[in-house]
C-alpha cells in the first residue's frame, strides 16, 4: 500500500480488527460496519497518493486485507464498496463544479459516465472524509431509524415471533412496546442461546415474552401474527444469509400464511448473488463441542460433525424489509444494491 507518512497506528488498528475477525469474536453487525468505515478513513486521511485512482486502489487494496480475515463477514466488502462510491461520486461532483463534465452529461448518474480517475484532484481528502464521517452517522443512527418505524408493524394484542437474539430487533420491539401491549414469542436461537438474552430485556422493559425451544416453533406459529427477524446479509436477489434455523421458522411461517419481516440496516445489502451453500464467503463451520461434546466420542474414530452457522433463505418467505431508509419488498433490494454501489466495484476479487 503506497504512502510515505507514518502508518504504524493504523496499521495496528487494521490488524487488531482483523485478529478479532479471525477469532470469530461475536462482534455486532454495527461494530463491523463502523470499524471497517473508520480505518478507511484513516487510510484516506493518512495515506498519500497522486490521483483518484490510486487512492481507490490503496481502498481495494486494505479491503481486501479485511475481507480475508473472514470472507464470509460480508459486511467488510459492503462498508468498502461504500467508501468507493463515494470517493466516485465526490471526484464526479468536483468535475461538475469546475466544469470538466460536458453539459450533456452533468446530470447523468454516475454509472453511466465515463470518467478518467488517472486526474490528480487536490481538494478530493477533505470531502471524501466529510462524506465517510455522514457514512459514519449513518451506521450509528439505523438501529434508532429501524426502531422509530415499529409502530407502523407492530399493532395492539398482536403475537409476534422472533429469532435469537437481534439487538435490532430487540430496538424495534422495545420501541412498539413503549405505546402498546403485545406478545412475544422468543426461540433459544443459537448455541450461544441469544434468544434467552433476548427474552430478558424485553421482560424488562414491561413486554409479555415466552421462551421456547427451537423445536417448537411449528407448533407455536398458528396462534402467531407476524414473524420479525434479523439476518446477517440481504443478498441482491432479495434472499437472506441468516442464522441457522431461521429457515426453519421462514418455512412454518409460510405454512401458517404468517407474513415475515426483517429488520435490518443498510450496511448488510450486499450485491453478492446466491448460488450455492458451498460458494465462497457463505459457508462457515465453527465449534461442534457446543452441540456434542467431543469427550462423549473419545475413542470413536471416523465421526466427523460439521457445525455451520448461516444458511439461506429464499426472497419468497420474506414479506417486507424494514431499512434504516423505509421499507422494502423483496424485490425492490436490486434497486438499493444499485444505488448503494458502483457496478465496477460489485467484485472485489478481480
Amino acid at each position: 500500500m503506497p504512502g510515505e507518512v507514518d502508518k504504524t497506528d493504523l496499521y495496528d488498528r487494521m490488524e487488531n480488527f482483523m485478529n478479532d475477525l479471525r477469532k470469530d469474536e461475536r462482534l455486532g453487525s454495527c461494530e463491523v460496519a463502523r470499524r471497517t468505515v473508520d480505518l478507511l478513513r484513516r487510510l484516506i486521511s493518512q495515506t498519500k497518493w497522486t490521483s483518484v485512482q490510486d487512492l481507490m486502489d490503496q481502498v481495494w487494496e486494505a479491503g481486501k486485507q479485511l475481507m480475508g480475515a473472514d470472507p464470509s463477514e460480508s459486511r467488510v466488502g459492503n462498508m468498502v464498496r461504500r467508501v468507493l462510491k463515494i470517493i466516485r461520486e465526490e471526484f464526479v461532483s468536483g468535475l461538475r463544479e469546475d466544469g470538466g463534465i460536458e453539459a450533456d452529461g452533468a446530470e447523468a448518474p454516475l454509472d453511466s459516465l465515463s470518467v478518467d480517475y488517472t486526474q490528480p484532484c487536490p481538494n478530493l481528502k477533505a470531502t471524501v472524509i466529510e462524506s465517510i464521517g455522514e457514512l459514519l452517522q449513518e451506521i450509528d443512527g439505523s438501529a434508532e431509524n429501524i426502531a422509530q418505524q415499529a409502530l407502523e408493524h407492530i399493532h395492539a394484542d398482536e403475537t409476534i415471533m422472533t429469532f435469537g437474539g437481534s439487538k435490532t430487533v430487540e430496538a424495534f420491539l422495545k420501541n412498539a412496546g413503549r405505546k402498546r401491549k403485545f406478545h412475544v414469542i422468543c426461540t433459544e436461537g443459537d448455541p450461544q442461546f441469544g434468544g434467552q438474552t433476548l427474552a430478558k430485556n424485553l421482560a424488562a422493559a414491561d413486554i409479555n415474552v415466552t421462551l421456547v425451544p427451537n423445536s417448537h416453533v411449528f407448533a407455536m406459529m398458528a396462534r402467531v401474527n407476524k414473524v420479525i427477524i434479523g439476518t446477517h446479509t440481504i443478498l441482491a436477489e432479495g434472499g437472506l444469509k441468516a442464522p441457522c434455523g431461521i429457515f426453519n421458522m421462514a418455512l412454518a411461517a409460510k405454512e401458517h400464511k404468517v407474513p415475515v419481516f426483517v429488520c435490518a440496516s443498510t450496511y448488510k445489502l450486499s450485491p453478492e448473488q446466491f448460488r450455492s451453500e458451498v460458494q465462497e464467503g457463505f459457508q462457515k463451520y465453527v465449534d461442534p463441542n457446543v452441540f456434542y461434546p467431543l469427550e462423549e466420542f473419545a475413542g470413536i474414530e471416523g465421526v466427523e460433525f460439521g457445525n455451520v452457522v448461516y444458511e439461506h433463505i429464499d426472497p419468497e418467505y420474506i414479506h417486507l424489509f424494514i431499512f434504516n431508509t423505509g421499507t422494502n419488498a423483496p424485490s425492490y433490494v436490486y434497486r438499493l444494491v444499485k444505488e448503494l454501489y458502483h457496478p465496477d466495484d460489485l467484485d472485489l476479487n478481480v
